[in-house]
């Protein structure tokens, strides 16, 4: 069967003969004259049954027959449709089939919810019949994208000398920042597989066995090279994206523009900074007499324009959301009276003082925080987003892209009273300051990167570390001892003994930037069979209960 798609049809198919299968969108039954709107992945065209256009009884009857989701076959002729009647809302609004046979493929009973793009039914029932979900054009539209940028990607790595190679799926457990989820052997009882946060070790050992340049595209995009350095992977993502990202009309100008770690917590709050509206954060520097402040490690903020106008209510709102970040929040509005929620702290002096520093205009709004420093940022960051959404202040279809530098190699958690690796223990220090490791471990700055869009991480990043005795004292400044690291990583620091040349790499999280291309609001609109927030996947109904011989052929016993 020589089928043609029925969303490819246009005024050059005029006259020529097509069969299409789909389903069926919708009947409109008019006696002699019956319209359906057939449906398959490519998209939506009419047909046409018309007694006075050579439908016969039972071409009529068969047609007649047809309801919603019904699977079938069409053959027939392209015609063009009368002026009057064209629908410029579809990509085939200019044509129509006129129907010469008609096959019921299969029934359908009525579906839980319309399969159309403008549907208000719950996600939760979407996901539980996912498979009619997926019929929507909308979600067909994101696929068919997804699958444009994975060949695309497919090409630009080979093109560039990079092998697409498999990691293991079962693998040792390692700390990478989130729990692993374990299976059970049942070979070897007691012993446990991990499936694997990412493929960041075998990613080494591959440099290390002279496979030089690899990608991967796992549950996310990741390519590593050896021989490198930071300037290569930039180049060489900028490339990539200056390719893939225009196939669904979103412009790439490069170079990126580059911004410290420091940078982007000191001026947004956030370490993956949306740079498509202002408002920047500023130290407040002027003298506030108000006891907190004087008692702060810092006093930041920034202007709102025109905020002047906000209502109490709203204001009172925004102080509850710093307040429940730890940090202390006040306003002050740039109106006639110069209100503010401490106003009987502020000298006319210190309230010019405050607008100089914040850059702030006659009708602004100033919001000032005070706290520890990390945390004041990050308040103030938060509440910069919620502004500028509330206020619509965020412009479309500008597309701001971005590389963050310069982390810190390490963070301090207080709870515990030790280092983390800010990305992971693997990602090399600046070599200038390897010396730092022991006697300043806080100041070090890594050699790790993030590519940022529109305030959304699209993936990160490091140069890793080659050498055993550099790794060993990264595990030493994390409280890994040289015993407990050869238990864990004993096979990675063999490799190392055996030339391991200068190498690194980047993950790029392929569902969110197909997430962005097909301009959409959640990962699940562009993956086809996701989980919840819960991780459970509603249709399968997984995770579920196993069978108890199951259980005791791993030897496992339930608390």
């Amino acid at each position: 069967m020589n089928r043609t798609p029925a969303g490819s049809l246009r005024r050059e198919h005029v006259g020529q003969s097509v069969t299409l299968c789909g389903w069926v969108q919708k009947q409109r039954d008019f006696g002699e004259l019956i319209f359906i709107d057939l449906r398959d992945r490519s998209g939506i065209v009419q047909i046409v049954v018309d007694r006075e256009r050579g439908a016969d009884d039972a071409l009529l009857a068969a047609a007649k027959e047809l309801r919603g989701e019904y699977v079938v076959r069409i053959d027939g002729a392209v015609a063009e449709r009368a002026p009057e009647v064209r629908n410029a809302k579809i990509p085939t609004g200019d044509v129509e089939v006129i129907a010469s046979a008609v096959e019921l493929y299969n029934r359908s009973e009525t579906p839980p919810f319309p399969i159309e793009d403008e549907l208000r039914t719950a996600e939760e029932l979407r996901l539980k019949h996912r498979y009619l979900d997926l019929r929507r054009p909308v979600l067909a539209k994101n696929f068919i994208l997804r699958d444009r940028i994975v060949f695309a990607i497919r090409d630009y790595m080979h093109r560039h000398g990079f092998l697409d190679i498999e990691t293991p799926i079962l693998t040792k457990s390692t700390p990478e920042g989130a729990r692993d989820y374990l299976v059970p052997s049942r070979v070897h009882k007691g012993q446990w597989y991990a499936l694997p946060q990412s493929p960041q070790i075998f990613k080494q050992l591959l440099q290390v066995a002279g496979m030089e340049r690899y990608y991967q595209i796992a549950r996310c995009f990741r390519d590593e090279d050896k021989f490198i350095d930071e300037e290569f992977v930039y180049a060489l993502i900028e490339g990539l994206f200056a390719e893939i990202f225009p196939l669904a009309g979103v412009p790439v100008t490069t170079p990126f523009p580059r911004m410290t770690w420091q940078e982007a917590m000191e001026r947004y709050g956030i370490d993956r900074p949306d740079t498509r509206f202002g408002m920047l954060i500023h130290e407040v520097t002027a003298p506030i007499a108000f006891p907190p402040f004087q008692e702060a490690q810092t006093v930041r903020g920034f202007a709102v324009p025109d905020g002047a106008s906000f209502s109490r209510k709203r204001l009172d709102d925004l102080v509850a959301a710093a307040k429940a970040r730890g940090v202390m929040l006040v306003w002050m509005k740039l109106d006639a009276e110069k209100s503010s929620s401490i106003k009987k702290f502020l000298t006319p002096e210190a309230i010019e003082a405050i607008q100089r520093g914040v850059e702030a205009n006659d009708g602004d709004l100033v919001l000032l925080g005070a706290g520890p420093t990390i945390k004041t940022l990050e308040a103030l960051g938060e509440l910069r987003l919620r502004v500028a959404n509330e206020q619509k202040m965020i412009p479309a279809e500008t597309w701001n892209f971005l590389w963050v530098v310069d982390f810190p190699l390490l963070e301090w958690d207080e709870e515990t009273q030790r280092y983390f690796a800010r990305h992971h223990p693997f990602t090399s220090p600046r070599l200038d300051q390897v010396d730092k490791l022991e006697s300043d471990p806080g100041a070090v700055l890594a050699r790790a990167y993030d590519c940022v869009l529109n305030g959304l991480e699209l993936g990160g990043g490091s140069m890793r570390i080659n050498r055993p005795e550099l790794q060993r004292r990264m595990f030493r400044a994390l409280g890994i001892g040289d015993e407990e690291a050869q238990s864990r990583f004993g096979f990675l620091l063999d490799a190392f003994r055996y030339g391991a040349p200068p190498h690194g790499g980047i993950a790029l999280g392929l569902d969110r930037m197909i997430m962005l291309m097909a301009r959409g609001d959640s990962l699940r609109d562009v993956i086809a069979f996701p989980k919840t927030a819960r991780a459970q996947d509603l249709m399968s109904e997984a995770p579920s209960t196993v069978d108890k011989k199951q259980v005791d052929e791993l030897g496992i016993v339930y608390k």
